[in-house]
């Protein structure tokens, strides 16, 4: 029997940091009932199949665990997504970026754009005009605005409300904003699948969701029903939103 090393403790440990931001990661997109499944099945095969050494059972599980990456891949391609996306944008990674790219990225500072944002999106809520607006923070959306019209034009009050008024041909879709700028209208966002979304929440909610949970990105939701403004960032949606909290959380939210 090998004697317990200092290796084998670290890699216990980055085993359980792992394991505990996939449980966060499953957590917040509502399929951790399919996490703590995985893991109830990979336990009962190391068991039966590396100790106990039960060849039927064992070999039946093997031939499940030669194909369980690939499902898994398949299930959680949204999370896997997430999880790289995160990873490769995390801080701690922007020396690197320094290195390697002639021309990074610097923070926006800028918070004049946050203000007319908030004016038009409380002058929707009054008029109960839907709307969703998506702010662009460290992740590229490029994607995103291509599958819609582009604008290209200053961030304006005047010009949101216009958008998305009903008569529009572009108040369906998203609006995308990068720094001080309007790039995109009508722009196509993933919806979220999670479980745990409330069936009061439509369309616009879960394209509000689904964006947040695939990029860092901010959305904000004007209910067409009702005329309330929610906030969704990081997969977690806040509703009722007043203007001054939708200031407040804009300003501490945007880099």
């Amino acid at each position: 029997m090998q004697p317990f090393e200092i290796i084998d403790l670290i890699d216990i440990t980055l085993v359980a940091l792992l394991l505990y931001y996939i449980y966060r990661l499953m957590n917040e997109s509502g399929t951790i009932n399919i996490f703590f499944g995985v893991l109830t099945f990979i336990a009962v095969w190391v068991v039966s199949s590396k100790i106990l050494e039960m060849q039927l059972i064992g070999t039946v599980l093997d031939k499940f665990m030669n194909i369980g990456l690939l499902i898994l891949v398949i299930i959680f391609q949204d999370q896997i997504k997430r999880f790289l996306v995160e990873l490769g944008s995390h801080r701690r990674w922007n020396f690197l970026r320094k290195i390697f790219s002639h021309k990074s990225k610097t923070p926006n500072t800028d918070k004049s754009h946050v203000m007319p944002i908030v004016y038009a999106c409380m002058n929707m809520a009054k008029s109960k005009t839907g709307a969703l607006i998506v702010i662009e923070q460290s992740i590229n959306l490029d994607s995103y605005e291509n599958t819609g019209d582009m604008i290209d034009a200053n961030v304006n009050s005047r010009l949101i409300e216009n958008i998305f008024f009903k008569n529009s041909p572009l108040h369906d879709g998203a609006m995308i904003i990068s720094g001080n700028r309007i790039k995109s209208a009508g722009c196509i966002l993933p919806v979220s699948h999670a479980t745990n979304i409330p069936r009061s929440l439509g369309l616009r909610h879960r394209s509000a969701l689904g964006i947040s949970e695939a990029t860092d990105a901010i959305a904000i939701v004007v209910s067409e029903e009702t005329g309330t403004i929610s906030l969704a960032h990081k997969g977690k949606i806040i509703s009722r939103l007043s203007s001054t909290d939708l200031e407040e959380r804009l300003s501490s939210l945007n880099s």
